[in-house]
């Protein structure tokens, strides 16, 4: 998230669409691809004869698209061809509004052609307009945005199931995925996946936090996507097993998407085992509700890893951040800032993390500055968990307003230049180390010694980790900091995919620039 207010404010002025994202500072700014020209696949259109030169690959195309309960069906597109072959294209309706399951086809994707809105926005309190639409995707099924614009919306009051396993994970990716264009650095090429439910936000954008009737909206449209209630038990579904690559695009003025937003998602929402890969913006971004999410691996993203703000109160375990080498912002951010009077303040408790930072980037240099920050109206519990970040300062508090962010930790390793900490606004760098200081077996001079990049070392095992049950009934009970214990601890492997920027080991989907084939 970009902490240039002036920009913000311009943006702000400039259009009606930025109203959706002047409330709290910088709650959704791009990092350095978030506002680039958008790739909207200039391989060639969807059909039979794009991508030939691409040619090659073991998959051929499904006869047909199967049937689904919605009676819009699906549209058959035709054909696409890349690397890995050719492919059947599916393309789903605009709008679902029957609940429907996606199988898995040998030869075949579902393609969503812009925005794909699952049900109709209930409101603020579940009534009989509930759609209640649930869209099921199996196992092993991949999905790709045809166009920049392309985006999955799951409105208040219906659901997704998107239940993969280790073995035969859902992919979201983009049109430019399939046909074998991408790069290392690919990134942008479509929007993400959106979750919308009934928890309680702040920093409204209607409503207010005195009447208990805030909402916010994700775009500023004719047609806006709303998120928010009173309902922090609020169910969306599940999502487990699944890789969101290349997304991240900008919907408006200051206004963006990455591979997974969470806007007042309930706790009753079930969210494990989800890989970003390469998002221009965050890896995921959680506005509002009470969202838990375990075994989270965000890879490449071009601004946070993980982005917490406008009231949410989240817990997260076992968790692998991991940035491009001179690429991204902050690993972590954490805030509401500019409405730090508004309840409930944002809340993370953390525990379990790697958070890997090889290189500056100037994206950070300019913005948040460090490897974590935290900020306005926002609480922090960092636990067994260790920033290997030897370039960069690890952790910026910025203290505003009366009762400004809050940071505990316990069993924590920092690897961080010889700064190590900043301070702005109200708080310096003597007060934030005091803070990080202040909590039990944490080390500021920690040197990692991981294997694979990120598989715990004699020093991680070392480190005396802290008892977490107490934080949450959520948490499990662990023995060790670092999101992987050992080489035995293998809950990333399988469902994931390989890049230069880290890689899983064999037998799981492969490169991250291909496509699976079986």
């Amino acid at each position: 998230m970009n902490g240039d207010k002036l920009k913000l404010l311009l943006l702000c002025s400039l259009s009606a669409l930025a109203l959706a994202g002047c409330g709290a500072d910088d709650i959704s700014s791009p990092g350095t691809g978030g506002n680039v020209t958008i790739n909207n696949g200039t391989g060639g259109n969807t059909g039979g004869n794009n991508g030939g030169n691409n040619g090659g690959g073991t998959v051929t195309p499904a006869s047909g698209c199967p049937t689904i309960a919605d009676p819009q069906g699906l549209k058959d597109d035709g054909t696409i061809t890349g690397p890995t072959g050719t492919y059947r294209v599916c393309t789903l309706p605009a709008r679902i509004n029957t609940s429907i399951r996606l199988t898995k086809v040998s030869g075949l994707l579902y393609q969503m052609a812009g925005r794909v809105d699952v049900g109709t926005d209930g409101g603020f309190t579940a009534s009989s307009s509930d759609t209640n639409v649930t869209l099921t995707i199996d196992p092993g099924v991949i999905l790709f945005g045809g166009t920049g614009q392309s985006w999955l919306a799951v409105n208040r009051g219906n659901k997704i199931s998107a239940v993969g396993t280790a073995t035969q994970p859902i992919i979201f990716t983009s049109r430019d995925n399939v046909l074998g264009l991408n790069t290392e650095t690919s990134q942008g090429q479509w929007g993400g996946v959106v979750l919308m439910g009934r928890g309680r936000v702040t920093d409204c954008t209607t409503g207010s936090v005195a009447a208990g009737t805030c909402e916010r909206q994700t775009e500023g449209a004719a047609d806006p996507a709303r998120f928010g209630g009173a309902n922090d038990a609020d169910n969306s579904g599940r999502m487990s097993f699944v890789q969101i690559r290349y997304s991240g695009f900008v919907l408006g003025a200051n206004v963006e998407l990455q591979s997974l937003t969470g806007e007042g998602v309930g706790s009753g929402t079930v969210i494990d085992h989800i890989m970003s890969y390469n998002s221009s913006d965050d890896g995921s971004e959680w506005f509002g509700g009470s969202p838990n999410m375990k075994h989270y691996i965000a890879v490449g993203a071009d601004d946070d890893s993980i982005d917490v703000d406008t009231g949410a109160r989240m817990n997260v375990q076992f968790a692998l951040l991991i940035q491009r080498s001179g690429a991204g912002d902050a690993l972590n951010e954490i805030d509401s800032n500019g409405f730090e009077t508004d309840t409930p303040r944002t809340k993370l408790q953390m525990s379990n993390f790697t958070m890997i930072q090889p290189a500056v980037s100037s994206n950070n240099e300019a913005n948040d500055q460090a490897s974590a920050l935290y900020r306005g109206n926002s609480d922090v519990t960092l636990v067994n968990s260790v920033i290997a970040s030897p370039n960069n300062e690890c952790i910026r508090m910025n203290g505003s307003g009366a009762t400004p962010a809050t940071l505990t930790a316990h069993s924590v390793g920092l690897n961080c230049n010889a700064t190590k900490f900043l301070g702005t606004g109200s708080y310096n760098a003597t007060q934030v180390a005091g803070f990080f200081n202040a909590g039990t077996n944490n080390r500021d001079t920690f040197t990692p010694t991981f294997s694979g990049g990120f598989i715990n070392g004699s020093n991680e095992t070392g480190l005396v980790a802290f008892n977490v049950t107490p934080l949450s009934a959520f948490f499990t009970a662990v023995t060790y900091i670092g999101a992987v214990k050992d080489s035995a601890d293998t809950w990333y492997a399988g469902w994931t995919c390989n890049s230069t920027a880290a890689n899983f080991g064999s037998g799981n989907s492969g490169a991250c620039t291909s496509l699976p084939t079986t």
